[in-house]
């Protein structure tokens, strides 16, 4: 404020030919400004990488047609979740954040590019590293920052924390290794059942890949041909074991054998977003499931208790950090193909570490919940009833 007074009054002092040109001078750069924007490309075709098949004539498309509009809203929606994991990071580091708490910085693409693939109306369920598929899903960043500091105005009242978030069709968050995936399998059912040409997206890690539950799921979903994607995140660590050490066979997407498969490029939101297009209208077309493996990395530890540099080098996340990157290689794209400008991203930056900042001063101030309140939200839709505390003479009222 006081270097804009003092230089008004030092166009005052010159004046008004020097005035004049500092209006000329403004005037120009807001055109130079509106051209370069109205320069810009409305779409452009990229080449993306081909998908491994199993069980498939054809596979995606290796061609892929991206917008600007949509460019733009893949970059702020992947910046927004690198963001709100290293606040995470921060605020766990801290001691703000406590528990378990599994971050998904390096695996953006991933839900990008599989939430813009589908509709709103299909469902998602996932294993405990959720924090991106929340946002992805619909859930505003503060209230994500404020169910992981357990606060009232967290998506599920500071009840579930890291790895048991909600929304609509959206069914967390499970802490139970490969857990979900059954379930997955029964929403799926009822989407069968209720005829309302809906999918779901069920999706597991490598670690998650070896258990018996999974293959007996794949089993009744092909029997009954289920309208579910099954999804492996193949991260290439279940918590410090490398795929190669855990897995007779890394090949995830042929895991299904009678269920058809694809191996897809995850660190790439255009090959993810192609393929998760097909696999949607597989579906659909009520062929039954189908299985993908995304190929992704994780650049922190599985966990927060994990450093991540005991079973791999930092050389390597740098590696894959300089050579792989999904918003490093969205943002070339964009630039290269004149769908955007540094400039302009830059301040796409700027406005997410502004969002990210206050939901994090959000999740910091608001108040935890109220002790009464334990019990709530057992049942949906039911009437209220007492719950047992932690002895006989303790009772909650819990109420849908």
């Amino acid at each position: 404020m006081r270097r804009m007074l003092l230089a008004a009054l030092s166009r005052v002092l010159q004046g008004p030919a020097a005035a004049a040109a500092a209006a000329g001078r403004t005037a120009s750069r807001v055109v130079v400004a509106s051209r370069n924007y109205a320069d810009f490309a409305s779409e452009a075709t990229f080449e993306i990488k081909k998908c491994d098949l199993h069980r498939l004539e054809e596979g995606p498309s290796t061609t892929a047609v991206m917008t600007r509009e949509e460019g733009l809203h893949y970059y702020k929606t992947m910046q927004t979740i690198r963001r709100m994991e290293l606040k995470s990071d921060q605020l766990y580091k801290q001691k703000i954040i406590r528990g378990f708490c599994h971050l998904y910085d390096g695996q953006e693409a991933c839900c990008v590019g599989l939430e813009v693939a589908i509709k709103p109306t299909d469902h998602v369920i996932t294993a405990y590293r959720a924090h991106g598929f929340t946002y992805a899903r619909g859930v505003p960043v503060r209230e994500i920052l404020a169910e992981l500091t357990g606060r009232k105005g967290g998506c599920v009242k500071g009840k579930g924390g890291s790895m048991h978030m909600y929304t609509k069709n959206f069914y967390g968050g499970n802490g139970i290794v490969g857990a979900q995936v059954p379930l997955g399998a029964g929403i799926a059912l009822a989407c069968k059942y209720f005829g309302k040409n809906e999918i779901c997206l069920t999706l597991y890690g490598d670690g998650a890949a070896n258990q018996g539950q999974i293959f007996e799921t794949y089993n009744m979903a092909a029997l009954w041909k289920l309208p579910c994607i099954f999804i492996c995140e193949n991260n290439r660590y279940g918590m410090g074991t490398s795929v190669e050490r855990a897995a007779a066979s890394t090949d995830y997407y042929k895991r299904g054998d009678f269920i058809p498969g694809l191996r897809v490029d995850g660190m790439d939101v255009l090959c993810v977003r192609e393929a998760a297009k097909f696999a949607a209208d597989y579906c659909r077309a009520g062929k039954g499931p189908i299985l993908m493996e995304l190929q992704t990395y994780r650049y922190h530890g599985h966990s927060m208790s994990d450093p991540g540099i005991s079973y791999r080098t930092r050389e390597e996340i740098q590696e894959v950090r300089s050579k792989s990157d999904p918003i490093t290689l969205l943002k070339d794209r964009m630039v290269n193909n004149n769908l955007a400008s540094i400039e302009e991203l830059k301040e796409i930056d700027v406005a997410v570490r502004k969002e990210i900042e206050e939901a994090a001063q959000f999740a910091t101030t608001d108040p935890e919940p109220p002790l009464e309140e334990l019990g709530n939200h057992i049942y949906f839709n039911e009437p209220p009833f007492e719950v047992r505390g932690p002895n006989q003479w303790i009772r909650y009222k819990s109420v849908s």
